[in-house]
């Protein structure tokens, strides 16, 4: 029985990112503008786990690029690097990294955002290698991807999350490198991404996905029964990380989504405006987990990343 019910959230984390990649602006079947230099599986931890590896696309360019850093959805337990990267922005003068990250069935959590700010650093402390702006890094992802970059995006000067030289066990797997380089980003952008775990069935749709359960998603992430581990639920939510200085959020969820519900988005805008961060919260009508059919998204996510990632920024930060 275990492992059918293991076996069904697999197909459904498949699903799931299948539906993330089919967003109709983040296709990857795309036409790399004429001298692209592409840089596959670059390692961001030294021999670390075969997760920890990213992509980075460059196109040409006479000046530092601003860096849209992409991580992929798939319930924490399926996706690729692979998956609906938003190769378009090549053309408009920003390079793309995609990143994969440890899986729930590899490390639980922290180990995820572990490994993404271990990307960014990585990103960060070779820029000049690859002729990128370290001041203007700017993340994007869809579902669980969503969740990761709002993580990201508030929790950026928690040092907690950044692994630390040789406190890497054989379960979590994780080594931290460039420890004195930042991991903050300057611009989020969060496609349906969910933060409080421990609110999701209190707002789902009628027919909705069931999360309280010790088998869903979000309890393997977490290592337990979300709702019998609520530390390790709080520390993996974005809302209790909010502070004023916080990045830029765009924020696109689907009012029918029956994965992620919507009031997870309202949470989070709800906090960061307390806080004084700025946010922008678009709400696709009709919309379900991704797919939209909404001229308006990529639309506003191309003007919100001109905005606040082309727009000059305060330079990147040691962390304390």
């Amino acid at each position: 029985m275990k492992s059918q019910t293991n076996f069904s959230w697999l197909i459904l984390a498949i699903i799931i990112s299948v539906a993330v990649a089919q967003q109709p602006e983040l296709s990857a079947r795309f036409q790399m503008p004429e001298g692209t230099i592409v840089h596959r599986d670059l390692p961001y931890v030294t021999d670390g786990h075969e997760r920890q590896k990213l992509d980075l696309y460059l196109p040409k360019a006479e000046k530092k690029l601003p860096l849209i850093i992409w991580v992929h959805g798939g319930a924490w337990l399926a996706g690729s690097k692979t998956d609906g990267v938003p190769l378009n922005y090549l053309a408009d003068g920003y390079a793309v990294a995609s990143i994969n990250y440890r899986l729930s069935q590899h490390a639980i959590f922290p180990a995820q955002i572990e490994d993404c700010k271990a990307a960014v650093r990585w990103l960060r402390a070779n820029a000049q290698k690859y002729n990128l702006d370290p001041n203007h890094f700017g993340v994007w992802g869809p579902s669980a991807g969503g969740h990761l970059v709002a993580l990201l995006g508030t929790a950026g000067d928690v040092n907690e999350f950044d692994a630390r030289l040789g406190e890497g066990s054989p379960s979590r797997g994780g080594i931290g490198e460039h420890l004195t380089v930042s991991s903050r980003v300057q611009v989020v952008v969060d496609y349906f991404g969910p933060t409080d775990l421990l609110q999701m069935d209190d707002h789902r749709l009628p027919d909705g996905m069931v999360h309280n359960t010790p088998d869903s998603p979000e309890s393997r992430l977490v290592g337990g029964h979300i709702q019998e581990n609520k530390e390790k639920v709080a520390k993996a939510n974005p809302i209790t990380y909010v502070t004023k200085g916080d990045a830029p959020f765009l924020i696109v969820h689907g009012d029918s989504d029956p994965l992620v519900p919507h009031h997870q988005s309202e949470l989070l805008e709800a906090a960061l405006k307390k806080a004084g961060v700025p946010v922008s919260f678009y709400t696709v009508k009709g919309a379900g987990h991704g797919g939209f059919k909404d001229p308006n998204v990529p639309k506003l996510t191309k003007q919100f990343f001109e905005k606040h990632l082309k727009a000059k920024q305060p330079e990147a930060k040691e962390n304390p």
